[in-house]
């Protein structure tokens, strides 16, 4: 069973301004990666099939297949690890979670369902307070 990781979107408020910046990226020819202190000791687990789930404004909301782990050091000897993704965004059942710094491993049994794409206009007609009863029940 496949082993993800868990790590805060910092800058960006939606699921829409992620792909967009992503998006950015690729058609300045940059490929997609997040650069990162730690180097996972678990990586084969991590690379069988694992995805980085991003937190968005203190939830869950998408994933993103990771594809490669590179190991690297900087022009100071500091050794990181960059992260490459498949560029194919998945949204999620939104789950919420704290902040924190770095990543976090997330079991496959801890990590929220995909969300069924043809679910969202009939969500987004939902009123709010439906919608965050919804959420607080880890239904949406």
């Amino acid at each position: 069973m496949a082993l993800h990781l868990l790590k805060m979107c910092v800058g960006c408020d939606s699921v829409e301004e992620l792909r967009a910046w992503q998006d950015n990226r690729r058609l300045r020819g940059e490929a997609l990666v997040h650069r990162t202190r730690n180097m996972p000791k678990r990586a084969a687990e991590v690379l069988d099939g694992g995805s980085l789930y991003w937190i968005i404004k203190g939830e869950v909301r998408v994933r993103q297949r990771i594809v490669g782990l590179d190991p690297g050091v900087d022009g100071e000897g500091r050794h990181f690890c960059q992260i490459r993704f498949d560029p194919l965004l998945v949204e999620t059942i939104r789950q919420p979670r704290r902040p924190m710094q770095g990543w976090r491993y997330l079991e496959a049994a801890d990590a929220p369902p995909d969300r069924d794409p043809n679910l969202r206009d009939e969500v987004e007609a939902m009123s709010e307070p439906m919608r965050k009863e919804l959420r607080a029940l880890g239904l949406l």
